[in-house]
């Protein structure tokens, strides 16, 4: 059984493991954890400090050129003691196979949140037992989450031939629908004004420009 959460286990983990720091947060304690820290920092939190609960498994894409480029980001939560703590891993590994450690021998429900971050952002979890797509198809050559991947998408062939040859149709970029929004820091009252659309704003009856 674990413990009672603590408010902020910050200064404990880092008695405990040299290797962690706090990281940067507006709204909970947060660490920055070395990846082969990853499960036993975890672990501790789970076992000793009543983080009983994966929330959620999420990543940072810090673009093309950033070394490490991505960031694996865990949040935990207490049942009992009604507190936070997110935990983030720099991944290993380059852009095309960027890994961390599964945390699913510590919490089952980690299958699905760190098979939508692999698809999403193409992160590895070593130790997944099931580890493949759970929002796009099997084969989809794309990382839609990945810094590079355009906001509208990516016009892309359907996945069944049969389908595609039947309805003569691929799997076409979304109009903006009037994003992105953007608003710089002193444009406007964001209290009472809602940020700009960029002139994207095509769709079926207005073509996307230079299509």
């Amino acid at each position: 059984m674990s413990a009672p959460a603590s408010a902020d286990p910050t200064a404990a983990i880092q008695a405990k493991f040299s290797a962690v720091t706090p990281r940067p947060s507006l709204d909970h304690p947060a660490l920055d954890v070395p990846a082969s820290d990853l499960l036993a920092v975890l672990q501790t939190l789970r076992d000793e400090h009543g983080f009983d609960m994966l929330v959620d498994v999420t990543a940072v894409d810090w673009a093309e050129g950033a070394n490490p480029r991505f960031t694996a980001v865990f949040h935990l939560y207490s049942t009992t003691g009604h507190a936070y703590v997110r935990v983030a891993a720099a991944c290993i590994g380059g852009d095309d196979a960027p890994s961390v450690p599964s945390a699913t021998g510590l919490w089952p429900a980690a299958d699905w949140h760190e098979r939508e971050t692999y698809d999403m952002f193409g992160i590895r979890f070593e130790g997944h037992p099931d580890l493949r797509r759970i929002l796009m198809w099997e084969g989809y050559p794309y990382h839609p989450l990945r810094k590079e991947f355009p906001l509208a998408g990516i016009e892309t062939e359907l996945p069944d031939p049969e389908v595609a040859a039947e309805t003569n149709a691929k799997v076409k970029p979304a109009p903006m629908a009037g994003g992105p929004f953007v608003a710089s820091s002193g444009e406007m009252n964001l209290t009472e004004a809602e940020p700009r659309a960029k002139d994207e704003s095509w769709n079926e009856a207005s073509e996307k420009p230079g299509a």
